[in-house]
């Protein structure tokens, strides 16, 4: 059955059953919640992604470094919780919380974040405002505000002040996802993108991987362009005609030997030790990266 989410003040509503911090259920994903933020008799902080809802330390590390971060900045905690629960189940975001618009503008500050969800409404601030102050501050990634007024007006407002997507309260989850995952697939595509790529950060734009120690490594546009590529397959192999066709187009005078060197040479950039390569793989007909 498809439930709808509706929000009146404090409370969190579905299908007319009000829900006050105990045990609920969101598109019938069980939540045991408290009025003091917790989850299962544990406090949770920061990410609900990663350790705390995706099995813990037994989990793979590639698996998290895959996860999109979400900050998600609401006052209303009960909501705060039920998306966040929601996001996680779906084993492809690891959700960070800001109750206020300051907690949310410290949080930018120190991580970086595929995607914001931005309600109008805070504690301390008007969210439009948030929005604007967070652009100024250099985030680049999509925001999605939520909002309790469905009016064209308001609608403007919000994308004038720098949002990506404006969701009216009360929406279905499903649609709420949707709405993420699209922004997300325009982002990837888009100038401002950044990735997390095994130990770098890849900013293709800039044509640049940056290690943990904030090196940086240029990389020429045919290089960028296969990380791109090889990025977006997942964990894919990427045939060598494919991804030649990808890269170079379909010149007849380019030869997967001219993709071989150009991998070679990648990975003389990319790896510690080239000749064991743990990042760039070779795969029977073809590559793929690990994340």
């Amino acid at each position: 059955r498809e439930l709808s989410l509706s929000f009146e003040q404090s409370e969190l509503h579905v299908d007319d059953g009000a829900v006050d911090g105990g045990h609920f259920a969101l598109d019938d994903f069980a939540v045991e919640g408290d009025a003091g933020g917790h989850v299962g008799g544990e406090a949770v902080e920061g990410g609900r992604g990663g350790e705390e809802h995706l099995g813990g330390a037994g989990d793979a590390e590639a698996d998290v470094a895959n996860l999109k971060k979400i900050l998600l900045v609401d006052d209303d905690e009960d909501l705060r919780e039920a998306l966040s629960e929601q996001l996680v189940s779906t084993d492809d975001f690891d959700v960070f919380e800001a109750g206020s618009g300051a907690e949310a503008i410290e949080k930018t500050k120190g991580a970086s974040f595929d995607l914001v969800v931005l309600d109008v409404g805070l504690p301390d601030t008007d969210g439009r405002e948030l929005c604007r102050k967070m652009r100024k501050q250099g985030v680049k990634c999509p925001i999605l505000m939520l909002t309790g007024h469905d009016t064209d007006a308001d609608t403007i407002l919000g994308l004038d002040a720098g949002a990506n997507d404006y969701v009216a309260k009360p929406f279905k989850f499903p649609v709420l996802l949707a709405r993420i995952r699209a922004q997300l697939r325009t982002h990837e595509q888009s100038e401002d993108a950044v990735f997390g790529l095994g130990p770098y950060t890849f900013k293709p734009a800039m044509k640049m991987l940056i290690d943990a120690k904030d090196k940086k490594i240029r990389l020429t546009e045919k290089e960028t362009n296969i990380l791109k590529y090889l990025y977006r397959a997942g964990d894919g192999v990427v045939a060598r005609d494919v991804l030649l066709h990808e890269v170079w187009g379909y010149n007849a005078g380019v030869t997967t030997h001219t993709l071989e060197t150009h991998i070679y040479r990648l990975r003389q950039k990319i790896e510690p030790d080239p000749s064991n390569a743990r990042l760039l793989i070779t795969e029977s007909g073809g590559y793929r990266l690990l994340p």
